[in-house]
C-alpha cells in the first residue's frame, strides 16, 4: 500500500511518497499553496497520479498537544481534501519535523544556502516516514 504525506504550510506545501511496501518514505515536491480547495485538488490528484491510497498529513499541534490556530487551518485543508478525494486522510502529529529536516541537511554537509532553500518536501518525508514506522510498530504488537 503506498502513502502521501503532507506538509502543509502557509506558502508552500511539501508531499512526499512512500515505496510501494508502506516502509519507506521520500520526497516528492513542493507545491505552491494557492487556497485550499485548489490546494486540496493538487494533493488529490498527486495522490491518484502516485497511486496512493492514504494520504497523511503533519498536523501542527501546540507544544502542549493542543489544537491552535495553524493546527486549526490545517484541520479545515484535511477537511476539503476529504471532501474531494475517496481515499483515507490521516492527520498525524508533525511536531519538530521542520527542525528534523533542517538537522539532517546539517548532518549531510549540505552548505547554509542550501539549508535556506525550501525544506517542505523534506519535512513531508519526515512526517511520513514517522507514521509508517509508528505503523508497523503497531502492526507487530497487533495493535493495528
Amino acid at each position: 500500500m503506498k502513502f502521501l504525506g503532507i506538509d502543509h504550510g502557509n506558502a508552500r506545501i511539501g508531499v512526499a511518497v512512500s515505496d510501494p511496501t508502506g516502509l519507506l518514505a521520500r520526497p516528492l515536491q513542493i507545491v505552491k499553496h494557492i487556497s485550499r480547495p485548489v490546494d486540496a485538488f493538487n494533493v488529490s490528484r498527486i495522490a491518484e497520479g502516485e497511486g496512493c491510497q492514504v494520504i497523511v498529513v503533519g498536523l501542527p499541534l501546540d507544544a502542549d498537544g493542543g489544537v491552535g490556530p495553524r493546527a486549526r487551518s490545517v484541520n479545515r485543508f484535511i477537511e476539503e481534501l476529504r471532501n474531494q478525494t475517496g481515499l483515507s486522510v490521516i492527520p498525524w502529529d508533525e511536531s519538530y519535523s521542520t527542525q528534523q529536516a533542517r538537522q539532517a541537511s546539517i548532518d549531510r554537509g549540505e552548505g547554509r544556502h542550501k539549508r535556506k532553500s525550501a525544506m517542505d518536501d523534506q519535512a513531508a518525508a519526515i512526517i511520513l516516514q514517522n507514521y509508517l514506522d509508528n505503523r508497523c510498530r503497531g502492526e507487530k504488537d497487533g495493535q493495528l
